[in-house]
């Protein structure tokens, strides 16, 4: 048993990693093993290593390391996502860079550069996952346009239309006008802000009365089709039947009826735009009105804009607004706070738009996940708190808008054969769409006359097969590793795509296979910094995660992040943590070199004093391993993080190590050595999950081991029977050292000296640590006496006394005149305080809070007079 100066986590971290890669640890196989599987929620694949993502690997890492060590089969599979609209959007930016634009490239060429950008830059983040010491299973990596997984995508699209869940409709959209492409009612945040409120007036058509409305976008004026009021408001009955003008566009529009109005609400007039808003589209299809679509696919104005043509949305809406001034219709502008949405993924303002989409029926697969997390506690949630808003939404969930108007992505496997509404067919091949045609039309069609549908689905629609497509179980159920493996043990993810993906997974799982994808969701929380404000790049206030890693190394940063984090909770972030962790790092490297640097005796005896403290520590252990067994039953991780964390600082290394520490220059017993270094063994693997690099390091500098006796694939300490009294004896023996300690340390008593020491026992406590005690203390005589000793100095734990004589203990005259010293010191102050107390002026008129002040300080100073003058009596 050997160790090196100083512990290297750079050189360790590497040569670890490389370690177990090269004898295959994370690589799981199906065997006879109970199977623990877990699936990496997948990053996009031309992302980055960021805080958020280390939190949610650590805390996979450590449930996966330790179910390892648990002997099970544990099988964590890594991959990324192709994330549709951000690698579009960064691909069509690179092109525009290089003086090329989307418009003029074949979807074919497009692709070859998306794919270019992704071999480029995929996969990097997770290379950066290793850095972190991430255990996956690498061999399994997988990407969800892989062939296989893109069969699976298609096949599940194919399955749910011919069971009549997935249909087109010609549908009022989310439009985001700079990724160009519709949006789930999911990728859409709302968000208030501060605007404008424009009252215009209409003039009605052969008459002088004019019509006031009031609305927030006056470019949609545009796309007007009607004034609607409410049948029952009196002050509109007259114009029942008439017309109004569209001011600037002159258009002539009819003024409706409709008591989906609110007569209390604004002007009692509402235009009616039903190209640009849910509610017009559903009055518009009512009474029949015209339909007039205002903006291009970047929200730039068309034709129907008239001379505003070709200008973005907000640009025309000032011009158009000058205009409106100059014609007198504006008649005024209030100050309008309204919720506006914004696209999650690029932050554009969405338009309202009508367009042919495809869509999920979502209402009866909602049914068994809500079932399932609700009501059987089939899959668990961590923290439960998060049942609520799940409820919220499955409770109130809306058709998925399942396509997107982009290239890169799974392509809908659906061909056109003709103009009509119903001229489609979905198959998986052309070729078989081609048969499929022929049957629907009656008619002699060729492939040249079939069409592929031009958009992709959204990216969730291939995640939500994640955990069941990863093991291949869409395409071939039956196959071995999909009975094996599925359904998953747990999930971590973010609480943000609690719908996004986890609900739609627990969906996808029960439609698909009739089973639970995962038994327990654990939801982390957002990382903030110290002013509460979420970690960003944009903002400038989130960490170069791998620079954290250089500077702290990747097990101080795991601990870094865990201290402070609780499932659910969100995450204060400051780097101070990681160097809570790097010192936590140090305490153990420095407690392996203490053992280390033992010289060993195979003949002295062991003293009592390391027998007791061995039994103490293998008891306070295996309590400690029921606690964890607890914290990570209910998916404590933080808190098993801190129980591991202070049983190994407090109880191992600040009372074990010191009472079993030899004497200066004095070897250590054979047999205290042997069970401290399998004591300190233990205490490795229940760190390892957490710390996986200083433990494997230490784990074979210890001694030499063979691959197959690394500590990765070791196995977890068994829970034995233990003495539990021999904790609380331990705790009360605690205290009393303690004691001894404060004394030594008041009177100046040097620990080199030993003294007496005189118990009155009238608690009946064991005197079982009574030579820990007595080293710990460097004690001469520890004696049990029935009556109190005069002339000592003494304390209490609970009802036991405790006497140090004076005589002998400490130097008598060097004593009174530290005391003296003191004594003069508190007078002094007492006079000062007396004389401010003594100022009426200063009473009267200073703060009642600041003379309270000055009260305290007095009572403070009389009592330490009492005790000082105590002390001196007694010597």
């Amino acid at each position: 048993m050997s160790s090196t100066l100083k512990y290297n986590s750079k050189e360790a971290e590497q040569k670890w990693y490389s370690y177990w890669e090269k004898h295959n640890f994370f690589h799981s196989e199906v065997d006879e093993r109970e199977p623990y599987s877990i699936v990496i929620p997948p990053p996009n694949v031309t992302g980055v290593l960021h805080m958020g993502h280390m939190l949610n690997i650590t805390i996979q890492d450590v449930l996966v390391r330790r179910a390892r060590l648990l002997g099970k089969n544990a099988c964590w599979v890594p991959g990324t996502d192709h994330a549709s609209i951000a690698t579009e959007a960064k691909v069509v930016a690179k092109l525009k860079a290089d003086g090329i634009s989307k418009a003029d490239l074949s979807r074919e060429d497009f692709l070859k550069h998306a794919w270019e950008w992704t071999d480029d830059y995929g996969g990097r983040i997770l290379n950066q996952l290793k850095k972190l010491g991430a255990s996956c299973d690498w061999e399994r990596t997988k990407f969800t346009l892989d062939d296989n997984m893109y069969e699976s995508v298609v096949q599940s699209f194919i399955d749910l239309h011919n069971k009549g869940l997935v249909y087109r409709g010609y549908r009022m959209v989310n439009w985001d006008p700079e990724a160009k492409t519709t949006l789930s009612d999911e990728e859409v945040i709302y968000e208030e802000k501060q605007g404008k409120l424009y009252f215009v007036s209409y003039q009605l058509v052969d008459s002088e009365e004019k019509l006031t409305i009031a609305t927030t976008r006056p470019e949609t004026i545009f796309g007007d089709s009607a004034i609607c009021v409410n049948p029952n408001d009196t002050r509109f009955s007259h114009l029942k039947g008439k017309k109004a003008i569209v001011p600037i566009v002159g258009r002539h529009i009819p003024i409706i009826e409709d008591d989906y109005v609110d007569i209390e609400f604004g002007t009692g007039c509402l235009k009616v735009t039903p190209a640009h808003d849910e509610n017009d589209k559903v009055l518009g299809e009512k009474h029949n009105l015209e339909v007039y679509d205002i903006f291009n696919e970047d929200a730039t104005l068309n034709s129907f804009g008239l001379d505003y043509e070709g200008q973005d949305r907000f640009v025309a809406r000032t011009n158009f607004v000058k205009a409106l001034e100059k014609q007198g219709s504006l008649l005024k502008t209030e100050n309008y706070t309204n919720k506006v949405g914004t696209s999650e993924r690029t932050k554009a303002v969405i338009e309202p738009r009508l367009s042919d989409q495809w869509f999920l029926k979502m209402k009866d697969l909602a049914k068994p996940a809500i079932t399932a997390v609700l009501e059987s506690d089939e899959i668990h949630l961590h923290p439960k708190k998060f049942e609520n808003t799940y409820r919220h939404w499955m409770e109130n969930i809306r058709d998925w808008n399942i396509s997107r108007q982009l290239w890169w992505g799974h392509q809908i496997p659906a061909y056109y054969f003709g103009d009509g509404e119903n001229d489609y067919v979905v198959a998986k091949t052309k070729e078989d769409a081609l048969h499929l045609a022929k049957e629907k039309s009656g008619k002699s069609l060729s492939l040249s006359d079939l069409t592929q549908d031009s958009d992709v689905l959204d990216t969730w629609f291939s995640s939500w097969l994640w955990p069941i497509s990863v093991f291949d179980g869409i395409r071939n159920p039956e196959n071995k590793e999909f009975q094996y493996y599925y359904p998953t043990n747990d999930l971590v993810t973010g609480p943000d795509i609690l719908f996004f993906w986890v609900a739609r997974m627990i969906m996808a799982g029960y439609e698909y296979t009739g089973q639970k994808p995962f038994e327990n969701v654990y939801l982390t929380g957002l990382v903030r910094d110290k002013q509460r404000k979420k970690m960003s790049k944009s903002l400038g206030n989130s960490p170069d995660a791998l620079k954290l890693i250089e500077n702290y190394s990747a097990d101080g940063v795991r601990v870094g992040l865990l201290l402070s984090n609780a499932a659910g909770n969100d995450l204060l972030f400051d780097e101070a943590l990681c160097q809570q962790g790097k010192g936590f790092s140090n305490k153990i490297w420095n407690a392996f070199k203490l053992i280390t640097s033992w010289e060993v005796s195979e003949t002295i005896e062991q003293p009592e004093s390391s027998k007791i403290a061995i039994q103490w520590y293998e008891a306070v252990f295996q309590d400690k391993l029921r606690e964890l067994e607890d914290h990570y039953s209910k998916y404590r991780i933080s808190n098993a993080l801190m129980t591991s964390y202070k049983l190994v600082w407090d109880d191992f290394c600040s009372w074990f190590l010191e009472i079993i520490k030899p004497g200066y220059e004095q070897p250590v017993d054979q047999k205290t050595l042997e069970s401290a270094i399998a004591l300190f063994e233990d205490n490795l693997k229940i760190l390892h999950p957490f710390m996986p690099f200083i433990t494997e390091e230490i784990w074979h500098q210890i001694t030499k081991r063979e691959p197959s006796e690394a500590l990765t694939v070791s196995l977890w300490p068994e829970q034995r029977k233990y003495n539990s009294s021999i904790i609380s004896e331990f705790a009360f023996t605690a205290e009393v050292i303690s004691g001894i300690r404060t004394i030594r340390k008041e009177k100046n008593i040097a620990f080199k000296n030993e003294i007496d020491f005189l118990i009155i026992n009238n608690e009946s406590a064991s005197k079982a640590f009574d030579s820990v005690i007595t080293k710990m203390g460097n004690l001469q005589n520890l004696t049990y006496v029935d009556s109190a000793i005069e002339g000592s100095l003494t304390f209490r734990v609970k009802s036991n006394e405790y006497f140090i004589p004076v005589e002998g203990a400490i130097d008598i005259e060097a004593e009174i005149a530290k005391l003296k010293e003191e004594l003069l010191y508190y007078k002094g102050f007492l006079i000062s305080v007396d004389k401010k107390l003594a100022n009426e002026r200063f009473v009267n008129n200073a703060p009642e809070q600041v003379v309270n002040l000055e009260k305290q300080k007095k009572a403070d100073a009389l009592a330490q007079i009492q005790t000082i003058t105590a002390s001196l009596e007694s010597l």
